[in-house]
């Protein structure tokens, strides 16, 4: 599945990298493509996307 979202707060490369970790928590072989200039979050994984915002949201950064 595709996920994509949006997340307001996320600011810069290492926001990515955090995102980035918070979803490899939830799904190791999950792909992460993360745009801080559009927000936009893309995640392909196998959880769902209740999931994905949640593991988001713990690492700090709301999905809107």
């Amino acid at each position: 599945m595709i996920h994509q979202l949006q997340v307001p707060s996320m600011a810069c490369s290492a926001c990515v990298d955090t995102i980035t970790q918070a979803v490899h928590k939830i799904d190791a072989a999950a792909a992460v493509e993360a745009d801080p200039k559009t927000k936009i979050v893309q995640v392909t994984t196998e959880q769902s996307e209740a999931v994905v915002k949640d593991a988001i949201a713990t690492a700090g950064y709301p999905v809107s």
